[in-house]
C-alpha cells in the first residue's frame, strides 16, 4: 500500500470533514426541518452541488466505466440525457412542490389522491432504498477503495471478506456523519467535494492518455482516435447496454422520475431558500453532469487500450486510477470517491428517514398521542437511520453475484419501484378527476407486469422499452378508471408554501446552452466525427 496515497486520502478526507463540522456545528438538530432540510436556507451552490453529489456516487464511477470498457460510449446516455429531464423538472415540477410547501414527494401524492396512496408509495420508496440503492452505493464504494488501496492483496484477505469489511466501514462512517451533522453538514461537504472534483478531478483523463502515450498525452490521444474506435460510439446498437432508441423511451421516463420524484434527490432542492435558487442549482448540477463524462466514461475507454483482459470488469476504474495517476493525485481521487460514496449514502439515509417519519411514524404517533414532540420525532428518525443502514450493510456484499454487471442490475431493479410512482405522479399533474383508485390500481398493475416481464417471461426486449410500454398502458388504464369513477370534486392546486416563487430570469438561455452542448457531444462521439 502506497503511504503517500494513504496520507493524501486521510488528509483530504479529514479536511473536508473538519470544515463541514466547523460550518455546521452551530446548527441545532432538534427539529425535523433542521435535521432534514437545513432549515430551508440553501443557496444555489449548496443546492447544485447537493444534487450532483447525491447523484454522483461510486456506483456511477464503477458501473459506467465498466460498461464503457465492455461496451462503448453509449452508456454516457444515462448522464447526458438527464440534463433535459432536469431542466423540465426545474421548469414545471419543482415550482409545484415549492408552492405546496411539501417535505416528501409522497406527501404531494397524498394531497392529489389520498392518504392511503401516500402510504403505499412511501413503502415502495423504502423498499427500493433498502434492497437496491443503499446497498449499491456501499458495494461500489467498497470495490473502489479495495481497487485503489489493494486491501485484499496487502492484508492477504479474500475478496469476499474484504468487501464485507469495507461495506461495514463505509456504512458506519456514513450513518455517524448523517446523525451528527444532518443535512447542513452533508450539503457543506457536497459543495467542497464539488469544487475539488471539477478542478483537480478532471485531470484524470490526462494522466490516462499520458500513460497510454508513454509520457506523451497527444500520442495517447492519437491511439484512442485511431484504434478500437468502435468504443467511442455513443449511438448504441441493439446488443449494447444502452441502445440509442432507449434514450427516447424508458430512459427519458427513468430520468424524469429520478430528478423529479426520487425523495433523496428532491430533498436536496426542497431546502432551497426560493424558486430562483432552486432553478440555478439545478442548472449548475446539469453542467456538472456534462463534465462527468470525463470521469465516469472516458477512463473506461482509455482502459480498453491499457488493459486487454481484466478478470473482474468492475475493477476497471480503480485499476485505471491506481495505475496511471501520481500517488498524491490517487489519494485525492480516493478521498473524492469516498466522499461521493458516503454523501450519496447519507442522502439515501436521510431520504429514507424523512419518508418514514413524516409519512408513516408521525401520523401513527399523533393518533396515539396528539402532543407528540419534535424531540421524539428526531430521536425516532435517528433510530430508523441506524436500522436501515444496518439492513443495507447486510445486503450490499451480495451484489458481487449480480449478472450482466451490477450497474445494469441496479438500473433494472430500480425501474421496478420507481417508474410506477412517476406514472401516477404524471397522471396526477396532467389530470384533475383521475381518482385515488386509479393511482393504486396503476401502481400494482405496473409493478406486476414489469416483474413478470423481467424475472419470469423473457420478452427479448430491452427493459427500458418495456418501461415505456407499461407507462403508456398504465396511464391509459388510469384515464379509463377516471372516466368510469371520476372524482366528484376535481382536484384544485392550492398554495401553502411561503417561499418566494419568482423564477430565475436567465433559465431559458442557460437551458438552450446546456442542451446544445449535449447534442454536440453526441455528434462528436458518433460515426459522423470520431467513429470513422
Amino acid at each position: 500500500m502506497n503511504s503517500i496515497v494513504l496520507l493524501t486520502f486521510l488528509a483530504v478526507t479529514g479536511a473536508i470533514a473538519f470544515v463541514s463540522w466547523i460550518k455546521s456545528r452551530k446548527e441545532k438538530l432538534n427539529t425535523i426541518t433542521a435535521l432534514f432540510f437545513a432549515n430551508r436556507k440553501l443557496g444555489f451552490l449548496a443546492v447544485g452541488f447537493g444534487l450532483l453529489f447525491a447523484n454522483i456516487n461510486t456506483a456511477m464511477f464503477i458501473g459506467e466505466n465498466e460498461l464503457a470498457y465492455t461496451n462503448n460510449m453509449s452508456v454516457m446516455a444515462w448522464g447526458l440525457t438527464s440534463v433535459f429531464a432536469m431542466l423540465l423538472v426545474a421548469e414545471f415540477i419543482m415550482p409545484i412542490y415549492l408552492r405546496h410547501g411539501i417535505s416528501t414527494t409522497p406527501e404531494y401524492l397524498g394531497i392529489r389522491y389520498d392518504h392511503q396512496t401516500k402510504t403505499i408509495v412511501t413503502v415502495i420508496f423504502l423498499a427500493n432504498y433498502l434492497v437496491n440503492f443503499l446497498p449499491a452505493v456501499l458495494y461500489s464504494g467498497a470495490v473502489a477503495l479495495n481497487g485503489i488501496f489493494g486491501i485484499s492483496e496487502n492484508f492477504k484477505l479474500g475478496y469476499w471478506t474484504t468487501i464485507w469489511i469495507l461495506v461495514w466501514c463505509l456504512g458506519i462512517v456514513g450513518v455517524l456523519y448523517s446523525l451528527l451533522g444532518g443535512q447542513k453538514a452533508i450539503t457543506i461537504s457536497d459543495t467542497l467535494l464539488g469544487f475539488a472534483m471539477f478542478t483537480a478531478g478532471l485531470l484524470l483523463p490526462y494522466f490516462g492518455l499520458k500513460e497510454l502515450g508513454e509520457g506523451d498525452w497527444i500520442a495517447g490521444l492519437q491511439k484512442i482516435l485511431s484504434t478500437n474506435t468502435g468504443h467511442l460510439n455513443s449511438i448504441g446498437r441493439a446488443g449494447d447496454a444502452v441502445p440509442f432508441s432507449t434514450i427516447f423511451t424508458g430512459m427519458f421516463l427513468v430520468n424524469l422520475y429520478y430528478w423529479g420524484t426520487e425523495q433523496y434527490i428532491v430533498q436536496q432542492v426542497l431546502g432551497s431558500r426560493d424558486l430562483a435558487s432552486c432553478q440555478k442549482g439545478i442548472a449548475l448540477a446539469c453542467g456538472g453532469k456534462i463534465l462527468c463524462v470525463l470521469l465516469v466514461n472516458i477512463p473506461g475507454i482509455i482502459a480498453v487500450h491499457l488493459y486487454k483482459d481484466l478478470p473482474n470488469s468492475s475493477e476497471v476504474f480503480p485499476t485505471f486510477l491506481s495505475g496511471v495517476a501520481p500517488p498524491v493525485y490517487t489519494g485525492l481521487m480516493a478521498a473524492l470517491l469516498f466522499g461521493a460514496a458516503f454523501t450519496s449514502f447519507n442522502a439515501g439515509l436521510s431520504g429514507s428517514s424523512t419518508l418514514f417519519i413524516l409519512n408513516i411514524y408521525k401520523p401513527w404517533a399523533e393518533k396515539r398521542n396528539p402532543g407528540v414532540t419534535e424531540k421524539t420525532l428526531v430521536r425516532t428518525a435517528k433510530r430508523f437511520e441506524m436500522f436501515i443502514c444496518l439492513s443495507a450493510m447486510i445486503v450490499a456484499p451480495f451484489l458481487l453475484f449480480a449478472s450482466q454487471g451490477f450497474y445494469q442490475h441496479v438500473q433494472k431493479i430500480s425501474a421496478l419501484f420507481t417508474v410506477p410512482i412517476f406514472t401516477i405522479l404524471a397522471a396526477g399533474l396532467l389530470t384533475r378527476r383521475v381518482p385515488a383508485l386509479a393511482a393504486k390500481t396503476g401502481l400494482f398493475f405496473f409493478i406486476f407486469c414489469y416483474g413478470i416481464s423481467q424475472f419470469i417471461v423473457d420478452l427479448e426486449m430491452h427493459f427500458l422499452h418495456v418501461i415505456a410500454i407499461l407507462f403508456i398502458a398504465t396511464f391509459f388504464l388510469m384515464l379509463a378508471i377516471g372516466k368510469w369513477k371520476p372524482m366528484t370534486v376535481p382536484y384544485e392546486p392550492k398554495r401553502t408554501g411561503s417561499l418566494n416563487m419568482s423564477p430565475w430570469k436567465n433559465r431559458h438561455l442557460v437551458s438552450v446552452v446546456l442542451l446544445t452542448v449535449v447534442v454536440v457531444l453526441y455528434v462528436i462521439f458518433s460515426p459522423l466525427v470520431l467513429v470513422k
